[in-house]
């Protein structure tokens, strides 16, 4: 892997071509979302690569056995954003707020993926940080798949993971990473901001007549 070594101060930042495109492609990425551009997926699919290679060079296994998942997912919802979610719907996915059904599925799934790979992250690698690896690993997909469905609330889930991203990835080491989180965390607060303004004018428009 090359590298380019920066220092400052008493800091070094062995900054690799693979984290600088990883930055570059996820700040791209969050950016689309953002503004409901379906090109986000393909782009993120870039990213998600890249950030398999910088997550294994980092001891970070679950992180990268997550971007497997993000791949999958990011096909998932480029084809529901492309289709409506179904078969028979044809236009976009529309933005939606998270039912109680959603939330008790969401929690359950982010509690147990967390205690499970916490448990194996411990025991099978040589992980130095298995339960904010874990956590991080539950709250990303449970964010991506509200992500995949446009449920405003996903934005809340991106958030909480960026808060503990960011000092998670200062601590690995990778510093234009966690610089990067930052800026994934005020794009995901505007985002949320965005989406709220799209559900709000969806709710003010009047209700097309059904002919008789």
């Amino acid at each position: 892997m090359v590298t380019l070594t920066i220092r400052e101060s008493s800091v070094n930042w062995n900054l690799s071509w693979t984290e600088a495109l990883g930055f570059a492609t996820g700040a791209v990425c969050v950016w689309l979302v953002a503004r409901q551009h379906i090109v986000n997926w393909p782009v993120g699919i870039a990213n998600n690569v890249f950030f398999i290679v910088l997550f294994l060079d980092a001891g970070l296994y679950a992180d990268a056995g997550l971007q497997v998942v993000f791949i999958a997912l990011a096909a998932y919802g480029w084809w529901t954003w492309a289709h409506g979610g179904g078969p028979a719907t044809s236009g976009a996915l529309p933005v939606r707020r998270t039912t109680s059904a959603e939330w008790a599925w969401l929690a359950a799934g982010g509690v147990l993926g967390t205690a499970a790979l916490t448990l194996l992250l411990d025991r099978a690698t040589d992980s130095t940080v298995p339960f904010w690896d874990a956590l991080t690993t539950a709250l990303s997909l449970t964010a991506t798949y509200g992500q995949c469905r446009k449920l405003l609330e996903s934005w809340w889930l991106w958030i909480a993971a960026d808060l503990v991203y960011i000092p998670l990835y200062a601590y690995k080491g990778l510093y234009l990473t966690s610089l990067l989180y930052i800026g994934f965390l005020a794009l995901c607060v505007a985002g949320l901001l965005g989406w709220r303004r799209t559900l709000a004018a969806a709710a003010s428009r009047p209700a097309t007549a059904v002919p008789a």
